[in-house]
């Protein structure tokens, strides 16, 4: 769900695993220990991804969304974020088919445990910022479109489990497409993000 790339040279099988309640709880004490260490250079701690979506099955990786007041403030921060949380250089996020936006509105920093934790840093008010919030919350609102998208998912793991290019081109896409999808629900609804998960 995430609009991101994650380097391929991933040493372990896709595995997608039924929701785990505990995920939840992983991330808050995550959160915490980074609102802490970080404090008021961070706007806002979000839970974001498969993980952070009531019943939907998922890697068992939780993913973290840092909001920022600006991203070049970031390159400061340590290269180990947390132990055993390492900046990722060059990190990313994809720019969905059509959208003619700024190289900026997609830029992002990045720091990973590859076996259970990604933090994603992205700036206030940019378009992939509001991707990862809104994308999460249509798919907790339309158990359809998250049915749809658990579905994919583990025909990827068990079609293609040691192959993450493709793991990530055809999640990119069904991505995209839930996201075309939250934009016209957040018309419907008059989505607004909400208040920050820490």
């Amino acid at each position: 769900m995430a609009p991101y790339s994650l380097p391929v040279s991933a040493p372990k099988l896709l595995r997608i695993v039924d929701h785990d309640t505990r995920w939840a709880e992983r991330f808050a004490e995550t959160g915490e220990v980074l609102g802490g260490a970080l404090g008021d250079r961070v706007l806002r701690i979000d839970h974001i991804g498969s993980t952070s979506v009531s019943g939907l099955a998922a890697k068992d990786v939780i993913d973290i969304q840092l909001t920022v007041e600006r991203l070049a403030d970031v390159d400061a921060w340590p290269d180990e974020l947390l132990p055993g949380l390492i900046r990722r250089p060059n990190a990313s996020d994809h720019v969905p088919p059509g959208v003619a936006d700024r190289p900026e509105e997609w830029s992002k920093r990045m720091w990973s445990r590859s076996q259970d934790l990604h933090v994603h840093v992205r700036e206030h008010g940019r378009s992939n910022q509001r991707y990862a919030l809104l994308s999460r919350d249509y798919l907790r609102s339309d158990p359809v479109a998250a049915g749809g998208y658990e579905a994919l998912k583990r025909a990827l793991a068990l079609h293609a489990p040691d192959d993450w290019d493709i793991y990530y081109a055809v999640k990119d896409a069904a991505c995209d497409l839930i996201w075309a999808g939250a934009e016209h629900w957040a018309q419907r609804v008059d989505w607004q993000p909400g208040g920050r998960d820490i």
